[in-house]
């Protein structure tokens, strides 16, 4: 385990915020030209919080990301703990800055931006009285007539490659029968069913029964509330529905939030719990279903009357 030092973070006195401690720490810190090495960041937050971190680094020719970024959570019933780790390569001599987009941190009440900065020294291979020789001058390229064949291969190519629009283009006229209508709520139930039926409780498989549920409840959230895009992370989806005071968004944001521990952390899960989990997210969409039925018969209302 890579020992980082916490550093307190403090917000302005004019907008108190939680409390937050950040530590990166770079391992090694001395490295050579290419020899791949650690940034860790660890974000200690209050309990419930929600942390996003960045993807990777902001890189240049002189820095390569070797893997992708890895988390471990280490949360409890008083605080919210991960820790998040790039391994990197460099390419250039000195000291070099390594950079990252800031962390993002969610509480109910609060976002605060947590920004991410490491450095690392890198020191050359070469000997210290290496010289470089000055390359020599290019060479003029060597022209030559194609042969006659070369023409006709391109030409043929040509041909088909229109051949080939003209064939897309007439079947993309064809008419295609409009698609089916998908009610939000009744493919929500069915799905609910199917990822019920298919055993994976009983089958120890407690992790992957929590992931589906809660990706049946994301599907329904795009297809019944406009804006809310699968694309859109947990954070960002809690934070685009915090205006709508008649959804449960606080407890939609608890259950996303244990739901990515143990997708992306492999948090350790229960089976009652990870079955409390399935029913909580399918009590979440009948609720939204009953606040979009009645948004929907207003709506209709002040159409007739209209």
């Amino acid at each position: 385990m890579i020992g980082i030092a916490l550093i307190l973070l403090v917000q302005g006195a004019t907008q108190p915020g939680p409390t937050i401690q950040l530590g990166v720490a770079v391992r090694p810190e001395t490295v050579t030209v290419g020899t791949r090495f650690i940034v860790a960041a660890r974000v200690r937050a209050p309990e419930g919080a929600t942390i996003a971190w960045p993807t990777a680094p902001d890189t240049s020719e002189s820095l390569e990301i070797v893997s992708s970024r890895m988390l471990d959570s280490a949360s409890d019933s008083l605080r919210t703990e991960e820790t998040a780790r790039w391994r990197l390569a460099a390419w250039d001599t000195g000291t070099m800055t390594i950079v990252f987009e800031d962390a993002v941190v969610t509480t109910l009440d609060a976002e605060t931006r947590v920004p991410l900065r490491a450095r690392v020294y890198v020191r050359s291979v070469l000997p210290a009285d290496t010289a470089l020789h000055d390359p020599k001058p290019p060479r003029d390229i060597m022209a030559a007539d194609p042969p006659w064949w070369r023409w006709v291969v391109v030409a043929l190519l040509a041909l088909a490659v229109i051949g080939l629009l003209v064939w897309w283009y007439l079947r993309r006229r064809r008419r295609k029968p409009p698609p089916v209508p998908v009610d939000a709520m009744q493919y929500a139930e069915r799905e609910f069913t199917r990822v019920e039926r298919m055993g994976l409780l009983e089958a120890g498989e407690r992790g992957r029964f929590v992931a589906l549920m809660v990706e049946v409840m994301r599907d329904y959230l795009a297809l019944r509330l406009p804006g809310a895009a699968p694309s859109l992370t947990s954070s960002e989806l809690v934070r685009h529905l915090r205006s709508r005071s008649d959804l449960p968004v606080q407890r939609l944001g608890a259950i996303l939030s244990e739901a990515d521990l143990v997708k992306f952390a492999r948090r350790a899960v229960t089976a009652e719990r990870a079955r409390e989990i399935g029913q909580e997210a399918r009590a979440i969409v009948r609720e939204v279903e009953q606040v979009s039925a009645r948004e929907r018969a207003t709506a209709a209302a002040a159409g007739k009357a209209a």
